[in-house]
């Protein structure tokens, strides 16, 4: 559905994007990782035509992506704007009118969409008198109430509560069903591995990462290996840090060798009740890619 080749960005001097390819394809979620200013927020607007690539080449279902794709596509800023003193359904008819449906197909809609998320208040209450998370989910709203085939979401998990970020993956799991593509940057790697059927990492504006999730996880080293059983566990050397992990603990070790060597030793043990050599996290890999860590 998107196809992004070779692309890059440039301000001035500075290179914000970076020969940067990927692909994403109906019924797809990826999720777009990096730290503050490696290049997500500039390549979601490449890909919104907000700007103009240096260099390279975007393609959307099939042909070169141009001003009339708009209305197929969803975009939830970082920056949440929305209209204070318009009510709900006001601002969503707004939004909805602008992506080509009717005034009627979108109130005929809203109700739906302000049950799936649980939005606190009616649809003729003011924007300004709902708490920050609800005016998030609104905006979330005015963002797939034309059922976009493309969705992009800069950073939609951002200021929610436990609850409310369950609710709103559920709603991105649900347009994956319906064939929509998804694109989604986050902070949080837990939200991240829920929901994304790829990951693609940006460092300085360069692809570091990119592939399915488990083949990522698969391609770093294990370097966390737990351990349950009656030990002292004063006895054992050679880690880099312990903690509880109920009923046993997890040892993290520089490398993947010295991990299974530890499982040696221990393997034979009577006092061994149960191991697992685990693989990273996606929190696991971000550190280990920033903090430059050996990558298989």
């Amino acid at each position: 559905m998107l196809t992004v080749t070779n692309v890059t960005k440039k301000f001035g001097d500075l290179t914000a994007v970076c020969d940067l390819s990927f692909e994403l394809a109906a019924g797809e979620v990826l999720g777009l990782v990096g730290q503050n200013g490696a290049g997500k927020s500039t390549t979601f607007k490449m890909i919104l035509n907000f700007l103009e690539p240096t260099a390279g080449s975007l393609s959307f279902l099939g042909h070169q992506l141009g001003p009339n794709d708009l209305n197929e596509i969803g975009y939830m800023s970082e920056e949440r704007g929305l209209y204070m003193d318009m009510t709900i359904e006001q601002q969503v008819v707004y939004f909805a009118r602008l992506h080509g449906l009717t005034t009627k197909e979108a109130k005929a809609r809203l109700g739906d969409w302000m049950d799936k998320l649980h939005v606190k208040g009616q649809v003729t209450s003011k924007i300004k008198e709902l708490s920050k998370g609800n005016q998030q989910k609104v905006q979330l709203i005015t963002t797939m109430i034309h059922e976009p085939k493309l969705l992009i979401l800069d950073e939609p998990f951002s200021g929610l509560d436990p609850v409310n970020v369950a609710a709103l993956i559920e709603v991105i799991k649900e347009a994956r069903s319906k064939g929509a593509a998804v694109i989604f940057s986050s902070h949080n790697m837990q939200n991240v591995t829920e929901v994304s059927d790829k990951v693609l990492m940006l460092v300085n504006g360069k692809r570091r990462l990119y592939g399915g999730l488990d083949q990522v996880r698969a391609s770093f080293e294990r370097q966390k290996l737990y351990l349950e059983g009656d030990f002292d566990w004063q006895n054992f050397t050679g880690y880099q840090a312990i903690k509880d992990d109920h009923p046993g603990k997890i040892l993290t070790f520089e490398s993947e060798q010295q991990a299974r060597a530890c499982l040696e030793q221990v393997k034979n043990s009577p006092n061994l009740e149960g191991y697992r050599l685990l693989e990273p996290s996606l929190d696991d890999i971000f550190k280990m890619v920033l903090g430059g860590s050996k990558h298989e």
